[in-house]
């Protein structure tokens, strides 16, 4: 039942947190933050979008997680090996793990410890063909995944993989109960059992979602304190993001993510900074996002007709030339970002190796390659459709703006976000505005969108770009362990791809956080988690963590 879901409309009952150095740590804290896409999912199996995945972080536990530098670390597995060949990992698992109280174990208050079984219960749904889920690529490496003692799970890869480890901590990999699983069948999406955190407290579909903090969690900080500091997280459902922002202003929600056109040249001074009237309330947290934003071509799309210019490289990279990135984020997004001159790989991702040499504004280039195409100053070129949804038209319009002038013509459609996915998916758009925000902090993740095994529907590769020599490379990467030999190969994949220019490389996102200063623990890392495990307010604390 997807409305009013558990059983208590009380409010909330504020507690005592102890440690076990015998502080004790009042509060009465609610987090809360609003969700404008809404969340579907609480299932990990099948949390694929940013919403989904921010909640489903607080419900549950992965093997390991990512510190703020995107390193792996212990959290359900307290340690582990891998073997001399690369491929096979083996976890030793803490004993002193435990689901959440429900009903699946027998009784309303019933619970149990986390075992390695539930590991591989968890992983081998994830992988499973009938389930369909969209998490399921994580796993299509996996050779076995199996148990040898209560703590102790083994997985073997039919490859070397290094990514592999860094992957576990995704919430597909979340670990589930799978009584809970049986007991709530279709509904477990709604009823969520995990070890995480926190734990579902309440979700009015469409209005808000509260999770409570789980009193039982195995975690604890630096002075032993346990975790989560916080009672409770509140989300709401604003879709219009103005509103929200709003929201913020009244002290109605704690905390704002991205930016939008709607309120970034209230909130944001020319130079990208925190408008200095918000100076005493707000606190702007920002720092390097695994988020390229590019426009694409589809390179086989049914919507072309014949030996359509867009075919040709030289118009593609004519594009590329045709207008100014930085002038275009300076403008548009008040210099929050990077421009796009260095290739798909963000530069966070290249190691020690010098930037690729990308493309960058220089009409007479255009010029040039429009000559060599055969459509000097772009005569008889046809009128090429750009597809964006609502939240990028001004950035397509600017570039709209910028190739017209070149004698490039473009006209843009405005779609839904869900229609605009569905055409990129099916390759039914010519020509369109997408995004990749990193699974996982490797530049194979990046340079998976153009293997040509991963053609939409069934990958990311919506340009439907191919190219034997880049598959060749890519494969060879990935069974490679020395980190400098993998970035050497990574570093000629996006050469490649710059030279056959399927895309239009925009800008290398930031995280933007905007909170009341009175939050602590809220810095972002490269992927956007949203980890509230430390997240405290000082107001409220009789000990400050």
């Amino acid at each position: 039942m997807r409305g009013f879901l558990l059983v208590s409309g009380l409010a909330f009952l504020f507690c005592t947190l102890s440690c076990n150095q015998g502080k004790e740590l009042q509060t009465k804290q609610i987090f809360r933050y609003n969700e404008a896409s809404g969340i579907s999912t609480l299932d990990p199996a099948y949390a694929r979008v940013q919403g989904d995945i921010w909640a489903v972080k607080q419900l549950y536990t992965t093997l390991i997680e990512l510190d703020s530098e995107l390193l792996p670390r212990a959290l359900l597995a307290k340690s582990w090996e891998i073997d001399s060949t690369g491929t096979l990992y083996s976890f030793h698992l803490r004993s002193d793990v435990s689901f959440t109280k429900s009903i699946c174990f027998n009784s309303i208050d019933s619970t149990r410890t986390v075992v390695a079984q539930d590991v591989v219960y968890s992983l081998e749904r994830l992988r499973n063909k009938e389930l369909a889920t969209p998490g399921s690529w994580v796993l299509n490496n996996v050779n076995e995944i199996w148990a040898s003692s209560d703590s102790l799970v083994h997985i073997s890869l039919k490859e070397v993989f290094p990514p592999f480890l860094s992957m576990l901590s995704m919430a597909y990999c979340s670990i589930i109960p799978q009584e809970a699983v049986e007991f709530y069948k279709n509904d477990f999406s709604v009823n969520p059992i995990g070890s995480g955190p926190f734990y579902l407290k309440k979700w009015l579909w469409n209005e808000k979602l509260v999770m409570r903090r789980n009193p039982n969690y195995f975690e604890r900080d630096e002075k032993g304190i346990q975790l989560p500091y916080i009672e409770a997280i509140a989300i709401q459902f604003l879709p219009d993001r103005q509103s929200a922002f709003l929201e913020l202003l009244k002290g109605e929600i704690d905390f704002l993510s991205g930016l939008d056109v709607s309120y970034i040249d209230e909130l944001l001074d020319q130079n990208g900074e925190l408008n200095p009237k918000y100076e005493n309330r707000f606190i702007l947290s920002s720092g390097a996002y695994l988020n390229t934003e590019y426009l694409g071509f589809s390179l086989d799309s049914v919507a072309y007709e014949g030996n359509h210019p867009l075919l040709d490289p030289r118009i593609r990279k004519a594009i590329n030339f045709g207008f100014d990135r930085k002038e275009m984020l300076k403008y548009l997004r008040k210099n929050v970002g990077i421009a796009a001159t260095a290739g798909l790989i963000p530069p966070s991702l290249k190691g020690s190796l010098e930037p690729t040499e990308g493309y960058h504004f220089d009409p007479l280039k255009t010029q040039e390659l429009l000559v060599e195409a055969g459509f000097p100053k772009g005569e008889g070129l046809p009128v090429f459709q750009l597809h964006t949804s609502a939240n990028y038209l001004d950035l397509c319009e600017y570039i709209q703006s910028s190739l017209a002038k070149q004698g490039i013509k473009v006209q843009v459609d405005l779609m839904p976000a869900a229609s605009l996915r569905e055409g990129m998916a099916n390759s039914k758009l010519e020509f369109f505005r997408a995004s990749w925000i990193a699974d996982y902090p490797d530049a194979q993740n990046y340079l998976s969108l153009l293997y040509s095994k991963n053609h939409s529907p069934n990958g990311p590769n919506y340009t439907h770009y191919y190219s034997p020599a880049f598959d060749i490379l890519y494969e060879r990467a990935n069974r490679i362990t020395d980190q400098d030999e993998r970035f050497k190969l990574y570093k000629k994949m996006d050469s490649m791809v710059l030279d056959g220019a399927p895309m239009v490389l925009l800008y290398y996102d930031k995280v933007m956080r905007f909170y009341d200063k009175k939050w602590k623990g809220l810095e972002p890392d490269a992927l956007n988690t949203l980890d509230l495990k430390r997240v405290y307010s000082k107001e409220n604390f009789t000990t400050t963590p």
